[in-house]
């Protein structure tokens, strides 16, 4: 079995800018790199679809990283109130068992 190759983000945008410079055709970069042709084009595809970032102000891009990390305590906060809820409703439903109504 072969096994898969990682390629890093600078190698990819390298690829991709001689590509869309002009420097290289797709076909001179897959033969060049020994890539596929459909990895090559999901490179492009996501280069260009992410390419407006690039530009975005710096505070931009640091409030972005504020709001993920918030989100990832409300996250956080909900996945162990839900554990405590799990737990709680394991114990209480241990002695109501026999039609607790």
């Amino acid at each position: 079995m072969r096994k898969r190759r990682r390629f890093t983000p600078e190698f990819k945008a390298q690829v991709i800018l001689d590509l869309l410079s002009g420097q290289t055709s797709p076909a001179e970069a897959c033969r060049k790199h020994t890539l596929s042709p459909n990895l090559l084009s999901t490179w492009k595809a996501h280069f260009l679809q992410q390419a407006h970032t690039l530009f975005q102000p710096d505070e931009q891009r640091e409030g972005d990283q504020a709001r993920i990390a918030e989100l990832e305590r409300m996250l956080g906060r909900a996945t162990l109130q839900n554990e405590i809820l799990k737990k709680a409703s394991t114990l209480l439903g241990a002695g109501s068992i026999g039609g607790g109504r």
